[in-house]
C-alpha cells in the first residue's frame, strides 16, 4: 500500500466517523425547534388611582339674630294687643280686653318674630373635597396555550411570543427575544 492510499484511507474513517457521530447528536436531539401557540389571552388588572376632588358648594343658614328669645317682637305685639284690646267694651271689661289683647298681642309677635328670623337666611360658599378614584386596565402579562409534541400546556408570559415559541433541549425558552 502506498502512502497516499493510506492517506486516503485514514481521512475516510475520519470523515465517516465524524459524519456519523453528528449523525447520531441530530438522532438524539430529535426535539422540534419550535412550540407552536395556539392561543394568547391578556392578564388585565384594574388599577384604582385616587385623587382629590373639590368644589365650591352654596350652603344657606339662619342669619345669625340679635335676639334669640324674640324679646322685640313679643312686646311689640303686646303693645299693639293692649291697644287694640283697650278699643274694646268700657269699664272693667276694657281692662280685661286690655290685658287679653296684650297677651294675645304678646304671643303673635313673637310668632311672627320667631317666622321671619328661620326666613331670614344667609348663603355662603364653602370649599368642601371628596377623594374619588380613577380606574385604568392594565396588561400585566398573557396566558399563552401552545402545543409541544402533541401535548398542549399553558404557560404565563410577559409577552406576546407570537406564533411559535422557541425550544431548547426539551425546553421553552420563554426569555423575550
Amino acid at each position: 500500500m502506498n502512502k497516499s492510499m493510506m492517506t486516503g484511507l485514514v481521512a475516510g474513517a475520519v470523515i465517516a466517523t465524524a459524519g456519523g457521530a453528528i449523525a447520531g447528536y441530530k438522532l438524539m436531539n430529535d426535539g422540534p425547534d419550535y412550540a407552536q401557540v395556539t392561543h394568547v389571552e391578556p392578564i388585565m388588572k384594574t388599577v384604582k388611582t385616587p385623587r382629590e376632588d373639590c368644589q365650591d358648594v352654596p350652603v344657606s343658614q339662619t342669619a345669625p339674630t340679635r335676639d334669640p328669645h324674640r324679646i322685640t317682637g313679643t312686646a311689640i305685639g303686646a303693645v299693639v294687643g293692649a291697644v287694640v284690646g283697650s278699643q274694646i267694651g268700657s269699664g272693667s271689661g276694657r281692662d280685661i280686653a286690655r290685658v287679653g289683647g296684650a297677651a294675645a298681642g304678646g304671643y303673635a309677635g313673637n310668632r311672627i318674630q320667631k317666622r321671619t328670623q328661620e326666613n331670614n337666611t344667609v348663603t355662603t360658599t364653602e370649599h368642601r373635597c371628596q377623594t374619588v378614584y380613577d380606574s385604568h386596565k392594565e396588561r400585566v402579562g398573557y396566558d399563552v396555550t401552545y402545543r409541544l409534541k402533541d401535548a398542549t400546556h399553558t404557560v404565563r408570559m410577559d409577552h406576546d411570543p407570537g406564533e411559535r415559541i422557541p425550544v431548547k433541549d426539551g425546553e421553552l425558552v420563554l426569555a423575550e427575544r
